[in-house]
């Protein structure tokens, strides 16, 4: 048992070792993004027109690194300032299916293509069910309730109202925005999903460990009936799109089709049984079969072209898989992990002190009843 737990943490040390840079890159990028994108201001373009809009929140969620439950309160922020069903479902889509943490942890892990097709991908889903929601219904697009919702699963998503927060550092100078926004990427949006790329890492190590090589070539040789199986198991899974990424890579290097990761990594972050249930009760159980059937059709389509793509380059995903990760020096590596390992513990210490904050408050309303 204790080797087997020692092979696990040797494997995952690999995958974190080989992401650590990208990682660290990824966060900097979305603390960038913090400081000089506005959600607020993005409201203010997504309720003129069914298709312009669709596509303004499908561009808009593309670099912000939100998981499915904390797009939430980011949509609802949206839609209360004017944003139609279908821009609000664009945005529901294309956030949490990709990020500007994650895309470059997909170049490291996996490969070049996959890292491109990815966000392009979110961004078709999104379009498409944006577009088809709003030329589908006749209905109001009010926004009854919708600023209300908080992302409160008591399971915990990994994100909270810090990345949407509209008190940023306006007015201040230029170094202490940027000072700002990393501290909001390497301290709060790191304490957030932080824990969870941890899982998918271990989940990585475990796959790699424990999976035979030969099970998909020998199980899951119909490249359709991968698709299938991924889309199944992506689409109840809470996962965000930086904790997919280690996972699906894992997968590929045991053989799964690359069309069958994409399918992963775009069904896995972008639904979740809370969002799920939201998306019913506030837009119509109509809207949830839009976002879930376009998600499900585009999600296999996409992943189909994805292995036509790799089939006619005559490129093999396994074979390719992480060797970008082996362009950077072993010492930018290997001081990178440790800087992320420390970032990690520190974010995770936060977030417990956050979370023991909250129930203690919650405890102090329960006795004053």
């Amino acid at each position: 048992m204790i080797t087997v737990a020692i092979e696990i943490i040797r494997a995952s040390w690999q995958v974190f070792y080989e992401s650590a840079v990208y990682m660290l890159l990824g966060f900097f990028i979305a603390g960038i993004l913090y400081v000089f994108i506005k959600p607020e201001t993005i409201g203010r373009y997504l309720g003129g027109g069914k298709v312009r809009s669709v596509f303004l929140a499908a561009l808009a969620g593309i670099p912000i690194p939100l998981c499915s439950c904390g797009v939430l309160p980011a949509a609802a922020g949206l839609k209360r300032q004017g944003a139609d069903n279908g821009a609000t479902l664009s945005f529901l889509i294309s956030t949490p299916e990709s990020g500007i943490d994650s895309i470059p942890l997909t170049f490291a892990l996996m490969d070049p293509i996959i890292a491109l097709i990815r966000p392009v991908a979110a961004f078709i889903t999104a379009v498409v069910t944006g577009l088809f929601e709003n030329f589908s219904t006749r209905r109001n697009n009010s926004s009854e309730n919708f600023s209300q919702l908080s992302c409160s699963d008591s399971r915990d998503c990994g994100c909270n109202s810090t990345v949407v927060n509209p008190g940023k550092p306006m007015g201040k100078p230029f170094a202490a925005k940027i000072v700002s926004g990393l501290k909001y990427a390497f301290v709060d949006l790191l304490g957030d999903i932080g824990k969870w790329f941890i899982v998918g890492i271990l989940m990585a190590g475990m796959i790699t460990y424990m999976i035979p090589d030969a099970l998909f070539e020998s199980y899951l040789t119909n490249n359709f009936i991968a698709m299938l199986v991924m889309l199944i198991a992506g689409i109840p899974m809470y996962v965000c799109a930086t904790a997919s990424t280690p996972i699906a890579a894992a997968l590929i290097l045991k053989g799964l089709n690359p069309g069958a990761a994409l399918v992963f990594l775009l069904a896995g972050p972008a639904t979740n049984v809370a969002s799920m249930s939201v998306v019913s009760g506030l837009l119509g159980k109509r809207s949830l079969m839009i976002y879930l059937g376009s998600i499900a059709i585009c999600s296999v389509m996409l992943g189909l072209f994805t292995d036509m793509l790799y089939y006619s380059l005559g490129i093999s995903a396994t074979a390719v898989a992480g060797q970008a990760a082996g362009i950077i020096p072993h010492f930018i590596q290997m001081g990178s992990a440790v800087i992320l390992g420390v970032l990690l513990l520190f974010g995770l210490c936060q977030g417990y002190s956050r979370g023991r904050t909250f129930f203690l408050g919650i405890r102090r309303k329960l006795n004053e009843i």
